[in-house]
């Protein structure tokens, strides 16, 4: 036990000295007044890099949800679904997720990490094949922490191909046993470049190498496509897939992570996955409020429109301005720092000299010397609140940072 102690003592150390010791932030979410959040000492500061993209958390549709469900079903689920704790919200919000992306079925998880790790290790851990042939996943090398832990968790053969690469991922397809099972597992949007999968073509792959395809949606769902079905369904590829993932914690405002996908399949990992079976299941007053919120979301186009239209005056505001803006195709607004203290610093300046706040992104989540301040922009976010962002940041940092980059 010492030894541990110190070992963690030297680790924690470590990580001050590099300037990537994480802190809390303490902030209040408030329901009336978001993006504006608390401070302890009842001061407000400005987010901007919520991932409650759309500003549902505190609809008044889903705050009445909330309440109604706690006054019929209490807090708490009582139980894991197979013992106590399935409800009709439950089943309801299962169909909603399944209609979303056009799927047969889904299944909910207690959370979008545990939804990634539970299915995927869940389906790499079979052997469809027999026990001499494991499966072969092909892994986007900046896939998300719950996706690699998945694929960890298993006992695949696992290729990683180079971020949004086809003609590599495409190699190790080939060289990859003929008839061994195959799965190919990316995401759609991926949150800390901003950039976004191309879908289709890797659809294309799959069905030319007969590999199974697994993607991601979570920072897509509630925003992208007609019905905010995530860009697969703004591709018009969602039905090419073979399992969907999504989260209600973003744009829906909500917490849980779920799956989608031919009846059969669900119904195996349902059936089989230990990251399912031996928890308990999502708050019914959870998934109460998760149901109001798919179900506005999926008519409410200007609601989509309006985020888009936002993330898109602050990318011109941070041109304008000269500030180190990295190259973005979605909603989300990177902003590179390349420091790790530097990045930290850039982040409590902000907070405690201008009452503004976004998250200092370093190493682990994106390679040292790419460190970065990420900005969300929503429907809430005013043109004012953009140019008082821009001020302050080009106070804080340096001409010369600015103009290097």
């Amino acid at each position: 036990m010492n030894a541990f102690k110190q070992h963690c003592r030297r680790s924690l150390d470590s990580i001050r000295d590099q300037g990537r010791y994480r802190t809390f932030t303490p902030l209040q979410k408030r329901a009336d007044g978001f993006p504006y959040y608390l401070r302890p000492d009842g001061t407000r500061v400005l987010v901007w890099s919520a991932n409650d993209y759309l500003a549902m958390g505190g609809h008044p549709l889903l705050v009445d949800a909330v309440c109604e469900a706690a006054r019929t079903m209490g807090a708490g689920a009582g139980g894991t679904r197979n013992i106590s704790g399935t409800s009709p919200v439950h089943d309801d919000l299962e169909a909603e997720l399944a209609a979303l992306h056009g799927k047969q079925a889904g299944l909910l998880f207690t959370s979008g990490f545990v939804s990634n790790q539970a299915a995927l290790s869940t389906i790499l851990n079979s052997f469809p094949n027999g026990p001499d042939q494991p499966w072969q996943v092909f892994s986007d090398a900046k896939n998300h922490a719950s996706m690699i832990a998945g694929i960890k968790g298993s006992r695949a053969v696992v290729n990683i191909f180079r971020h949004n690469d086809l003609n590599h991922l495409e190699a190790l397809l080939r060289a990859a046993p003929a008839g061994a099972p195959k799965l190919i597992a990316f995401e759609s949007v991926y949150s800390m470049d901003a950039d976004i999968a191309p879908i289709g073509a890797i659809c294309d792959l799959a069905d030319e190498y007969d590999a199974m395809t697994y993607l991601d949606e979570v920072h897509a769902v509630g925003m992208y496509g007609p019905n905010g079905g995530g860009v697969s369904e703004r591709d018009g590829v969602a039905h090419r897939l073979d399992i969907i993932e999504g989260t209600l914690a973003k744009a829906f405002g909500c917490h849980g992570g779920y799956i989608t996908g031919d009846a059969e399949v669900v119904d195996f990992i349902r059936s089989t996955a230990p990251g399912f079976i031996f928890t308990t299941s999502l708050p019914p007053v959870i998934a109460a409020a998760a149901l109001v919120s798919v179900r506005h979301v999926r008519q409410d186009h200007a609601l989509r429109a309006k985020l888009f239209e936002r993330a898109a005056a602050l990318k011109a505001r941070f041109d304008l301005a000269g500030l180190p803006r990295i190259d973005s195709v979605s909603h989300i607004v990177p902003l590179h720092i390349g420091e790790a203290a530097l990045c930290k610093e850039v982040s409590q300046r902000l907070l405690n000299e201008f009452g503004m706040y976004a998250t200092p992104i370093n190493y682990p989540t994106v390679p040292r010397g790419e460190e970065r301040l990420r900005f969300t922009p929503g429907p809430l976010h005013t043109d004012a609140m953009m140019d008082e962002l821009v001020n302050a940041l080009t106070a804080i940092i340096p001409l010369e940072r600015r103009r290097a980059a």
